[in-house]
Formats: structure tokens, C-alpha cells, sequence
């Protein structure tokens, strides 16, 4: 007679060997697996002072390129200079609007920075009830 662990091994190595006729082989045999791109890296451990020091640089790395990619003071000056040159009348008691003709016309003269800002879908995205298909200069410079 056999162990009950004994029947439990060869239990589980019949599983096995019916599996992996019914999958089509082993998983490095399946080609779609290279297709697929790994998207979790495990982070470092504290004895891995060369990985630390890595994750650590390419992160820095990441933020200096974000920060410059935000708008500085001066940017922020002239966009809202160019936003108030550009509102469009009537104004709604006392806050500026501008319409999306003007708004395009503004994304022009603003500079490279501020393109991304400048796109149909952010207009409509601020665009709330207002009859002359306008929106808030100020809610737009603060989205900014």
C-alpha cells in the first residue's frame, strides 16, 4: 500500500503531466508570453544598494523632466496677459470669458508650453451652460 503523501505526489504529478498536454506544452514554449510586456518590477532590497541608488536617479530623473514641463512665473504673467487681452464681452458680473475662436487664437501666441493646454477637449471640459459658448478666463488660468 502506498502513503497517503505518496498518493498526494503521484496525484499531483498526473495533474501536472494532463495540464501541460491540455495547455499545448510548457509556458516557454507559448509564443504570446514574449508578447507580453512586464509591467511590475519588484523593488529593490536593502542589501541592493546599486539597485537603490538606480530606482532612486531615475526617479529624480522623472521629476526634473515633469518640472519642466510646468509653466514658470513668467510663463503664468503672460498667459494671463494674453487670456485678458483675448476675453470675449459680454462679461458675466465681473468674471472675464473668452470664446473658443479667441481661445485658439490665445493658444497660438501663448508658447510651446502652454500647447497642451490649448485643445478642444479642455475647452468643452470648462464649458458650463453659458449661452455664448464661452468660458471662465479665471477657471481656465487655474486649471492651467
Amino acid at each position: 500500500k502506498k502513503s497517503e503523501q505518496e498518493l498526494k505526489d503521484e496525484e499531483m504529478e498526473l495533474f501536472t503531466k494532463y495540464y501541460m498536454e491540455w495547455k499545448g506544452g510548457k509556458k516557454s514554449d507559448n509564443v504570446s508570453y514574449a508578447n507580453i510586456p512586464r509591467f511590475y518590477y519588484r523593488l529593490p532590497a536593502e542589501d541592493e544598494v546599486l539597485l537603490q541608488k538606480l530606482r532612486e536617479e531615475s526617479r529624480a530623473v522623472f521629476l526634473q523632466r515633469k518640472s519642466r514641463e510646468l509653466l514658470d512665473n513668467e510663463e503664468l504673467q503672460n498667459l494671463w496677459f494674453l487670456l485678458d487681452k483675448h476675453q470675449t464681452s459680454p462679461m458675466i458680473g465681473e468674471e472675464a470669458m473668452i470664446n473658443y475662436e479667441n481661445f485658439l487664437k490665445v493658444g497660438e501666441k501663448a508658447g510651446p508650453k502652454c500647447k497642451q493646454f490649448f485643445t478642444a477637449k479642455i475647452f468643452a471640459k470648462l464649458l458650463h451652460n453659458d449661452p455664448y459658448g464661452r468660458i471662465s478666463i479665471m477657471q481656465f488660468f487655474n486649471y492651467v
